[in-house]
């Protein structure tokens, strides 16, 4: 819990960032560099959805991305898959893939939110999921195959070939994913 010296600080920066003047932005930014806790990553991400200055917006996601907390992956993916920031989604998507945290345990998430989203966003889960470490736990890998089995059965499979082309490409990722769990069940 910061103090309210830190409290003060913390609020000078978020006046900074959400002033007029685009160049006091990255000087917000790197006061809060500080204290990158749950509460200011909340206030940032609804800052980046909020403004209609997009050099404010770039700069926010730039910082977000630098974010090295473990304990945020639960908020980005959170924020993520929150209606309210749906026009924020792709560029939340940019994040996790600019970030230099391991996302493995969010396989399953990075499925649901490619076969729900648009194009572009799975796109972006495409290219998350081909760059995540793992190794993948087995329960995350069958819930993946699960949101894919729904995409498959629904009528959304059918209305954009380009969107579909992307899932079968996550499709085969996963299915060398399964494919190397079961190999190293054999060897046991």
């Amino acid at each position: 819990m910061p103090t309210s010296k830190q409290k003060l600080k913390i609020k000078e920066a978020f006046d900074l960032i959400q002033g007029d003047q685009s160049n006091k932005v990255s000087e917000g930014l790197k006061e809060l560099e500080k204290f990158a806790e749950e509460s200011v990553l909340e206030i940032l991400v609804g800052i980046a959805a909020d403004t209609e200055h997009e050099d404010t917006k770039k700069q926010i996601l730039a910082f977000l991305s630098q974010v090295v907390d473990p304990a945020s992956r639960d908020l980005f993916i959170r924020y993520i898959k929150e209606e309210e920031f749906n026009m924020l989604r792709q560029a939340l998507l940019t994040v996790v893939w600019n970030s230099r945290l391991d996302y493995s345990d969010y396989i399953a998430d990075f499925v649901e939110i490619a076969v729900e989203g648009n194009f572009m966003e799975a796109l972006e889960c495409l290219t998350i999921l081909e760059n995540l470490e793992g190794p993948f736990e087995e329960h995350h890998l069958l819930e993946a195959q699960l949101h894919l089995r729904e995409y498959v059965q629904s009528d959304r499979a059918h209305e954009e070939d380009r969107k579909t082309n992307i899932v079968s490409e996550i499709a085969l990722f996963i299915q060398e994913q399964n494919d190397g769990i079961d190999a190293d069940l054999m060897l046991d």
